[in-house]
């Protein structure tokens, strides 16, 4: 027996749940990080996958074929990475799925804001290292072979969960640090950033932000953002504030208090810039306003009003 085979060997003497034959989801949950294991146990052709977060997959056994944008077609094989971004989505083939030979990949989901404390981690603790350039196959797919080491980690890691582990919490945890210090040192350090910085149309929290700032002037009700988000509630308020660091009303009122700080620069009164940002009521535009900036509205257009003589 080979040394992936017996690696391998927990990872298919683990019971797991078979709920559908193509893509069957066994989800594991820890540290704010969604961890997937997907099994396959028939042949099958364009079964969509979707990432509202960096996804990053790893295959496990089997074999996959992946179709992309762009015109792009590879096999996706065990010790292969695929990394997709937020909004990103691809097509997948399984040639050689079967119910005694099941194609088994592992997905770990990533917020922006796990990637940008991985980042800083490795930069205080590896000033010295020279990072790679980003190493991509097309314009718009990072895949690539990774080491033997990574395929042993994401092992470890899927063994720690599927078995019952009781330290797979910790596991998953350092594993997921481990991982990212991988791929910054695999991909690069600005590949991995470009991951969790997104356009609009692309990353959910980011079409958040975006639909804010456009509708600042409007009532703007949470559940509004959790259909822009296409999230529950109560998984906006969490990834919210891990990217944002506040609920999403506090953001929507720091916001429109700069907004109505901006306006008042501008020369518009105080009526004016609180009804155009967005307030409904003077005295508690005011109250924040002076909370915030230190300075009530009036005597701030005031002084503004002088820097421009």
């Amino acid at each position: 027996m080979s040394i992936a085979e017996s690696l391998l060997q927990p990872l298919h003497k683990a019971h797991r749940e078979v709920r559908q034959l193509v893509e069957n989801r066994t989800l594991y949950e820890s540290h704010g990080l969604d961890l997937a294991i997907y099994d396959t146990y028939e042949e099958a052709e364009r079964v969509q996958l979707d990432a509202d977060q960096v996804l990053y997959c790893a295959m496990l056994s089997g074999k996959k074929v992946l179709h992309g944008e762009y015109g792009y077609d590879a096999a996706f094989l065990p010790n292969e990475s695929f990394v997709m971004s937020p909004g990103d989505k691809v097509f997948i083939d399984f040639p050689e799925a079967s119910a005694a030979m099941p194609t088994t990949c592992l997905t770990l989901s990533f917020s922006p804001a796990r990637i940008i404390e991985a980042r800083d981690k490795l930069a205080r603790q590896h000033a010295d290292i020279q990072l790679n350039s980003w190493c991509n196959i097309s314009d718009h797919h990072l895949h690539i072979t990774h080491s033997s080491a990574t395929q042993h980690l994401l092992l470890r890691i899927a063994e720690a969960f599927m078995m019952g582990d009781h330290d797979r919490d910790l596991v998953l945890n350092f594993g997921a640090d481990e991982l990212l210090s991988r791929m910054a040192r695999q991909y690069g350090h600005q590949a991995l950033m470009q991951l969790a910085e997104q356009d609009p149309e692309q990353n959910a929290l980011t079409a958040v932000l975006s639909y804010i700032d456009n509708k600042l002037h409007h009532a703007i009700e949470v559940e509004d953002l959790c259909k822009v988000a296409c999230m529950s509630r109560s998984k906006l308020y969490q990834q919210f504030a891990a990217l944002a660091g506040c609920s999403p009303m506090e953001y929507i009122q720091q916001q429109r208090l700069h907004r109505a700080k901006q306006l008042l620069e501008q020369g518009q009164s105080v009526t004016q810039a609180f009804l155009s940002a967005g307030f409904v009521n003077a005295a508690h535009f005011s109250r924040r306003f002076q909370q915030h900036f230190g300075v009530t509205p009036k005597q701030y257009a005031i002084n503004a009003a002088h820097k421009h003589i």
